[in-house]
């Protein structure tokens, strides 16, 4: 039903639309598109921890594959979590029904300097190996995506030991050591590039970085600390072939800043509006997003005219229709589909590209 209803290569698409360029119509996919809302993924995960389905390639691949086969979406993102390279660094890792738990919270220069580099290949090889399969399950139209958690956010997590609200720990560490909270973030990004390199290695189309608490910090702060290991991170992966997706949350006063990480596509949430980002950014970078996911819990004829409204606001140039945040997992499944197929339903005319800096020296 899917391929009968979307013959394009997906994976043309999805770059074009990273670059800039012009596209028959929007790509579209959802982040954490493997999750609850299937009822393939809860079978699967009734049966396995979320540890185990990140580590086993065959569950992994499995999971990635089911909102492929379920929505049509056009780019399939790799089952895994931000917080694999974090147990590779050395931290141990616990995953509860209530939020991950990290060993030995990271406090001091010396829990920074104990922090190991890894080999992706070695550590992680289970989700090079998921991309692999993927790439074969897939062929070569369809796009896969690899992912890693941004500096910022990771730290959030190694210095907190747990998802926390006001993340006191990590600013007390970063007003206080300021210096001890700068060698995590390089050393961060510096394994978090060799990580995701591996990744495109692998066979990623493109990867996203999810700097899900960017918006905890205020834009000096933003700029002073997350900033530069962000655009080092990012530095690091472009003489490669895949474009960078960054996402961040609540970052409506950091849009500028946003723009200043060299990511080809800035994927923003629903408090920033399309048409605004647009005007506000020109033609710097693409766009990702911004449905609010809680609208998917109301009418399908409401899903559908958020999908379409979201094209319009960027003329769907240089725009990945998603949504601002992760799908939740009470969304009818038939909603989900709604907003993938009027995505899809929107035919854009022929249009100029849109000069884009960083992908024309490719």
């Amino acid at each position: 039903m899917t391929e009968a209803r979307q013959p394009l290569n997906r994976k043309s698409l999805f770059l074009r639309a990273c670059r800039s360029e012009p596209v028959e119509r929007v790509p579209v996919w959802i982040m954490r598109q493997a999750g609850r809302y299937l009822p393939e993924y809860r079978a699967i995960r009734a049966k396995h921890t979320f540890l185990e389905m990140c580590k086993t390639p065959e569950l992994a691949v499995e999971v990635s594959l089911q909102p492929y086969r379920n929505l049509g979406v056009d780019a399939v993102i790799v089952f895994s979590d931000i917080l694999i390279p974090a147990e590779a660094m050395g931290q141990g890792l616990e995953l509860t029904e209530a939020g991950p738990v990290l060993a030995n919270p990271i406090r001091d220069v010396a829990a920074v300097n104990a922090l190991r580099a890894f080999d992706p290949e070695q550590e992680t090889g289970f989700l090079m190996e998921a991309i692999r399969q993927l790439r074969r399950e897939l062929g070569p139209e369809v796009p896969v995506l690899g992912f890693a958690g941004a500096p910022w956010t990771l730290a959030c997590y190694m210095v907190e030991g747990q998802t926390k609200k006001d993340f006191a720990a990590l600013k007390e560490l970063m007003y206080r050591q300021p210096r001890v909270l700068r060698a995590l973030l390089e050393k961060i990004a510096e394994s978090t590039a060799a990580y995701l390199k591996a990744q495109i290695a692998a066979g990623a189309t493109a990867v996203q970085l999810f700097d899900t608490w960017a918006g905890e910090l205020s834009k000096q702060d933003y700029e002073e600390f997350a900033l530069p290991a962000t655009q080092f991170l990012i530095s690091e992966l472009q003489a490669g072939p895949a474009p960078v997706i960054y996402y961040s949350k609540a970052t409506a006063h950091l849009l500028d800043s946003l723009a200043k990480t060299g990511a080809d596509v800035l994927s923003i949430d629903w408090r920033i509006d399309l048409a605004d980002a647009r005007k506000r950014l020109g033609n710097r970078v693409a766009l990702q997003g911004n449905v609010d996911p809680c609208i998917l819990l109301g009418p399908e004829d409401g899903v559908r005219a958020a999908a379409r409204e979201a094209i319009e606001k960027t003329g769907g140039i240089g725009h990945i229709l998603n949504l601002g945040h992760g799908i939740l997992p009470s969304v009818p499944v038939e909603n989900a589909r709604a907003f993938v197929e009027a995505g899809q339903a929107v035919a854009l005319p022929a249009t100029a590209p849109i000069a884009h800096a960083r992908t024309e020296s490719r």
